[in-house]
């Protein structure tokens, strides 16, 4: 006969994000789940954006073009896939310090579903904030079908263990 063990009651906090020591050059973070993009979110981000590009936003216009329909915005589809890193990369982040070599290599349409990784390229401390560094991370972005349509480089600002807000 089994004896029931008995739990004690337990707090668990769920975490978001990394710190400084956590990232290793050459990991690889699968960002998940991946983003279908809509006509909705592409025409609400256009006109948000005053972007009134007829490419993103009238279909019979498009459905003259090279594409044969209608594009996502590339600032949507951008800050799709930055929003998609945040919980690996950066939620833990003091700031964004830039993003480089922005590609946008295959073209985005309503109703495809994206998906990204990021690789860390570098990770040092900081020379003036000795309770901060800053992480190097290339993210690329994929359609469903394995076709890549971005790649960016990020540099972001980030806490070492015990100094992020809310420590």
């Amino acid at each position: 006969m089994l004896t029931p063990v008995r739990k004690t009651d337990r707090r668990i906090r769920a975490t978001y994000g990394r710190y400084l020591e956590e990232f290793e050059v050459g990991d690889i973070y699968e960002h998940r789940p991946g983003r279908t993009i809509t006509e909705s979110d592409n025409i609400q981000f256009s006109l948000l954006t005053m972007n009134a590009h007829p490419m993103h936003c009238d279909k019979e216009f498009a459905s003259k073009s090279e594409f044969g329909q209608l594009l996502v915005n590339s600032g949507l589809s951008l800050a799709i896939v930055l929003g998609m890193t945040v919980n690996d990369v950066s939620a833990k982040a003091i700031a964004n310090l830039g993003w480089t070599e922005i590609k946008l290599t295959a073209p985005v349409f309503c109703g495809d579903t994206l998906y990204a990784e990021s690789e860390v390229l570098a990770v040092r401390e900081s020379k003036s904030r000795p309770t901060q560094g800053i992480v190097t991370t290339r993210t690329r972005a994929f359609k469903q079908d394995g076709t890549q349509v971005m790649e960016f480089t990020r540099m972001s600002l980030i806490p070492k263990s015990g100094h992020a807000v809310g420590d």
